[in-house]
């Protein structure tokens, strides 16, 4: 079970990767206005998932990719943030998501934080 976990955790990963390359658009309505480079950091930060998903597949780059995931979450926080600051300013009805999504970092942390040892 916890091996069909990590090739599940490893695909979200690199599917939402890919998907700062397809729709960056998306990934740039959430970026902190105060970044600078905000196209280039959602190419990079996607750049990352790709790479750290691909690291959790291999097992003698697994432990290393589950750290570096955990600071990539971490470091992306920021954005979870700065949308459901967003949607509360815009009244926009799914702020309910964006609140669900703060707490969910950290579960995603403590999964990836399974695959450090």
């Amino acid at each position: 079970m916890k091996e069909i976990a990590l090739y599940f955790m490893a695909s979200l990963y690199m599917l939402a990767g890919t998907m700062h390359f397809i729709r960056p658009k998306t990934f740039l309505r959430i970026m902190p206005h105060y970044m600078p480079h905000p196209l280039q950091l959602v190419y990079l930060s996607g750049f990352c998932e790709i790479i750290f998903g691909l690291m959790l597949i291999i097992p003698n780059t697994r432990h290393f990719g589950a750290w570096l995931i955990i600071a990539l979450l971490i470091a992306v926080f920021p954005a979870n943030i700065q949308m459901t600051i967003d949607f509360y300013h815009h009244k926009n009805p799914y702020l309910w998501v964006t609140i669900l999504r703060l707490p969910l970092q950290f579960v995603l942390i403590w999964w990836a934080w399974l695959y450090t040892r």
